[in-house]
């Protein structure tokens, strides 16, 4: 199964998402690999730490340069794998150079060839594709290649506004381009139970319908702790509650169902 984490806007919490989930995948032995699609890079940072993803090559901006034709070699999307210190779990890790890549990518009409390629990685059980903070080639690329995607929530009006248009955007990817493309659904992160404003939020969306998983992902000082530890709560602090929230996301994710429950009450 390959899962996308996507949201337009950032800050949202894809990268923790997608290493929290992927470490759970990995821990309970399934071979599970991420690819980052950011620029920025900040899942390869994640569980690799910075200095180690910064020398990381190949990495997947050499792929897409050499699917331009502009390597020496044409070398299989396995040989840029990279090992993490999580055992079962690898990253494909990502580079600045994807920015200087995008508009000749976006020309040469590549957009189908990220799908191709791990169509070959058959030994992975498990992928979690990473996405930049925008619609563009590399989101795009992520949602052809992907059968699932979660959309992170923040609980803040302007994610709000900005859902419904995300949501039109990802029929369109269906019916253009992947027809086996599903939302599996929103994951509500950095939920404080205290306010009222996402308690608010979060139950009108409920109300309209719309698929929001269940349990939601407490906002924790924890979470940054474990991104300058270049390691997944997860992994670093498995009784953390926020920890036993991502537990039971993934047990969720494995039955995908919608919420019926209101936001939790005030604690």
């Amino acid at each position: 199964m390959r899962w996308v984490v996507f949201n337009q806007k950032g800050g949202v919490g894809k990268s923790t998402i997608v290493c929290n989930l992927a470490a759970i995948s990995s821990r309970k032995g399934r071979r599970t690999l991420v690819v980052d699609l950011d620029p920025q890079g900040n899942s390869s940072q994640y569980l690799l730490g910075r200095e180690a993803a910064a020398v990381a090559k190949p990495h997947l901006g050499t792929f897409f340069e050499e699917s331009l034709g502009l390597g020496l070699f044409r070398r299989s999307l396995r040989e840029m794998v990279h090992p993490t210190p999580i055992p079962n779990l690898d990253v494909l890790p990502s580079s600045p150079e994807l920015e200087a890549l995008q508009g000749k990518l976006e020309t040469r009409h590549k957009i189908m060839k990220l799908r191709a390629a791990l169509d070959e990685l058959l030994e992975y059980e498990t992928v979690y594709l990473d996405t930049p903070p925008a619609f563009g080639f590399y989101t795009l690329s992520a949602l052809i290649a992907a059968d699932r995607c979660l959309i992170p929530f923040d609980c803040d009006e302007f994610s709000r506004r900005a859902l419904y248009a995300l949501l039109e955007s990802l029929q369109e990817v269906k019916e253009d381009h992947n027809p086996g493309l599903e939302v599996a659904g929103i994951v509500v992160n950095q939920f404080q139970s205290r306010a009222n404003l996402p308690r608010q939020l979060v139950d009108e969306l409920v109300a309209e319908g719309l698929p929001i998983l269940m349990p939601f992902i407490s906002s924790s000082v924890k979470v940054r702790e474990s991104h300058h530890a270049a390691c997944p709560l997860v992994i670093l602090e498995p009784s953390h509650k926020l920890s036993r929230e991502f537990e039971a996301l993934h047990g969720a994710l494995e039955k995908p169902r919608r919420a019926t429950k209101r936001a939790p009450a005030k604690n």
